[in-house]
């Protein structure tokens, strides 16, 4: 009979990816100076690895600002060899959206502590590219959360993820209009459009919606803090259809072999443990959040700040995030119980930020 593990890893496999991600990695650490490779690089054991936020805070890590146009390049690359060809597009157009975030302020006159600025991006690597050892590697700056885990040459954990948009739309200027992760909340929207009085009552759990996702940045997430939610076994079959396409919406920020092993585990736990809570008003333009619970992952959204013109959206995974579930299996194959100084996750945030303005 096979262990939960081996289910696990029959599902996550992803030998392409993993080794476009390692040389990826490997390409930016060799164009990296001395100095530059020794702010950039941490081991994989440790805490650093699970720092992670999406406020504009200062983060460890080399940032884009200290890169020169090269370097940068191929840390973009490297974010691009675990994302989707949409996920990549989406993380640029956040990092664009910064001087388009500063004007903003300026011209409505909203003062702010932060500096807006597409070079305040950081990115970390864990450990040596490739190989069979465990290793990881970060991009993270306003709005980007982005945390890749590798196991034995083969399985990678893409969580957690974390896109944001500010402005969501951009009210005026050249870009006039322009919506970052529009499908978000269209998705979303759709779905709740679509359900009659009852099924509403149960969805909508809250009138008002909180300021934030309540999972925030802890470093584990904790699904008794979200709300319980409609079941999709209480959904019609084409509200069923919309559920399932939000959730994609999500998975498929990921590179197309990871989101294909991360929706087979999805489809084998069953949708039947999916559900979708609501709060705030159904008005567009008012503040407003949902999640999506599953059997072992989450979703979570919420647009409240800047006159509810300003994206969070997460994809949490409650016991894979990091790559938790892995890197047990990868000891347990390797019979190296004792011989590990991992540390397992916990409920701290990491230096949470409640608004980021």
């Amino acid at each position: 009979m096979q262990r939960p593990a081996d289910d696990l890893l029959a599902v996550l496999r992803a030998p392409t990816t993993v080794r476009n991600m390692a040389d990826a990695a490997q390409r930016f650490l060799d164009s990296l100076t001395d100095a530059q490779r020794a702010t950039a690089t941490f081991p994989f054991a440790g805490d650093e690895r699970y720092f992670w936020h999406y406020t504009p805070v200062e983060r460890n890590g080399l940032m884009l600002g200290d890169m020169t146009g090269h370097q940068q390049e191929l840390a973009f690359a490297l974010l691009a060899s675990g994302l989707s060809a949409r996920g990549a597009a989406e993380a640029r157009q956040i990092v664009d959206l910064e001087p388009i975030l500063r004007e903003v302020e300026r011209v409505e006159q909203r003062p702010t502590q932060w500096l807006r600025d597409s070079a305040r991006y950081w990115f970390s690597v864990f450990g040596t590219p490739g190989g069979r050892d465990p290793w990881a590697w970060r991009a993270g700056g306003h709005h980007i959360g982005v945390s890749f885990s590798i196991f034995d040459g083969d399985y990678v954990a893409p969580t957690p993820l974390f896109f944001g948009a500010n402005p969501a739309t951009v009210p005026f200027g050249p870009h006039a209009g322009m919506r970052t992760l529009a499908g978000e909340e269209d998705l979303a929207r759709v779905l709740l459009g679509s359900l009659d009085a009852a099924q509403k009552a149960v969805a909508i759990v809250d009138p008002v919606a909180p300021a934030d996702i309540l999972t925030v940045n802890y470093r584990s997430a904790d699904p008794a803090v979200l709300p319980s939610g409609l079941p999709y076994s209480d959904l019609t079959g084409e509200q069923r259809g919309r559920l399932v396409a939000l959730v994609r919406q999500y998975v498929g920020r990921a590179a197309d072999e990871v989101q294909a092993g991360q929706w087979r585990r999805i489809e084998a736990a069953g949708f039947d443990g999916l559900a979708f809570a609501w709060a705030g008003p159904e008005t567009p333009g008012v503040g407003h959040y949902y999640t999506v619970k599953g059997p072992h992952f989450l979703i979570e959204y919420d647009n409240t700040q800047n006159d509810a013109n300003h994206i969070h959206a997460v994809w949490r995974d409650f016991s894979n995030d990091w790559g938790e579930d892995l890197l047990a299996a990868h000891y347990a194959g390797a019979h190296q119980h004792g011989d590990h100084h991992h540390t397992h996750a916990h409920s701290h945030p990491a230096d949470n930020e409640w608004s980021d303005q």
